[in-house]
């Protein structure tokens, strides 16, 4: 009843959103008659461990929810279709694919101490490795499903962020771990490629989380991997935990650069709005004072990448460099734009003509998770990016 509802209200093709957020369209913008979608939806409480992205099928009239170690379904009046658990690493951001519909995410097995407080000392004793999850949203039809016995996920295997993680470098003079800070993966969102347009071949874009060390000066760029999904299927192998496998593709199509300035662990979100055809990348706020540390920016997808040597590095770096869209704040010493906007970054899901849906992070009297997602309208005030649909 409620799937059939929520096709009727839709004239245009289904945009779904992800990660912590949601984002893409099958072909082109929806327009779903706002007066009528649910202006909230409560995930229900949870376990210990916080929301950390969504994806939105209006179509189908399915919200997904990352949790960190489980994945939930439900209907767009919250109520629990299904459920994936037993990860033992950190789910991260949501999206859906328009090509076979189901939903991707990010998904880290680390031996930091994000790993550690997901899985204890059986994340400090094992390899960390970067993927993406792949889940079979038809499949997932009640709670309490297994993520490893009940043929719901598979996953691929990311060389280049795990490359990355293990590497160590020279800045400042010194030796550190993490080229380019890079903590993992978190941040996904399937969009076309950047100054091709809108209707251009969409992939999928995953972004890095970065360390947000500030004594060092070559973690300043958000790092974005453009990978094609369509031959995905010989990557694609069932998850085991305590066999963790290492097939998928050598090499990203493209390795893009952002000069936000500091964050803390990188994008959180990533969410291409098909209206105005940017990228939304939500933050936690860096720290470091040469730079405003906004937690909002958007990716100007009209403009191609431009070859160029990155700031901040010991020995010459050259890379695949993006524009932030020149609206909202700006800070000239930095020459960095963006937006200060309090959530967003557990959940941040375009829904057409400048509506959008985004995740409040919460917690429960009894100490339980959850997450309310309300309906936004973006407006890029400065002071007020987006305004809330009472």
């Amino acid at each position: 009843m409620i799937k059939t509802f929520y096709f009727l209200l839709l004239c245009l093709p289904l945009l779904f959103a992800g990660c912590k957020s949601g984002q893409v369209a099958f072909g082109s913008e929806q327009v779903a008659d706002i007066t009528k979608i649910p202006k909230e939806i409560f995930s229900g409480n949870q376990d210990r461990f916080h929301v950390q992205g969504i994806a939105v099928d209006l179509q189908r009239g399915y919200i997904y929810f990352s949790f960190t170690t489980q994945l939930l379904k439900t209907d767009l009046q919250g109520n629990l279709i299904g459920s994936v658990k037993g990860l033992t690493g950190h789910l991260g951001c949501l999206t859906v694919n328009p090509d076979d519909g189901r939903v991707y995410g990010s998904l880290e097995y680390k031996n930091d101490a994000i790993g550690k407080g997901i899985d204890g000392q059986q994340a400090a004793e094992r390899r960390s490795a970067f993927y993406i999850a792949i889940f079979d949203v038809e499949a997932i039809t009640r709670p309490g499903m297994d993520a490893e016995k009940d043929k719901v996920m598979t996953t691929v295997f990311l060389k280049e962020p795990t490359d990355d993680y293990y590497a160590s470098v020279v800045n400042g003079g010194r030796e550190v771990e993490h080229r380019f800070g890079c903590s993992g993966i978190d941040g996904t969102t399937f969009a076309p490629e950047f100054g091709k347009g809108k209707s251009g071949k969409y992939y999928l874009h995953v972004a890095y989380g970065i360390y947000g060390d500030v004594k060092r000066t070559d973690n300043d760029y958000q790092v974005i991997l453009a990978y094609d999904t369509r031959n995905w299927k010989k990557y694609e192998r069932p998850l085991s935990q305590n066999d963790l496998h290492f097939s998928g593709p050598e090499k990203p199509l493209h390795k893009y650069f952002v000069r936000t300035g500091n964050t803390s662990y990188g994008i959180q979100n990533l969410a291409y709005d098909p209206a105005s055809g940017n990228c939304y990348a939500a933050v936690y706020a860096g720290k470091k004072s040469s730079y405003p540390n906004y937690s909002l920016f958007v990716i100007d997808g009209s403009e191609k990448a431009r070859k160029e040597k990155l700031q901040g590095f010991d020995t010459d770096v050259e890379g695949e460099v993006l524009s932030l869209l020149p609206q909202g704040l700006y800070d000239a010493a930095s020459d960095t734009w963006g937006w200060n906007f309090k959530w967003g970054a557990t959940g941040l899901c375009p829904l057409g003509n400048g509506y959008f849906y985004i995740s409040h992070n919460g917690v429960s009297e009894d100490k339980k998770q959850n997450s309310t997602v309300c309906l936004y309208r973006w407006t890029g005030n400065e002071k007020q990016p987006f305004v809330r649909v009472e």
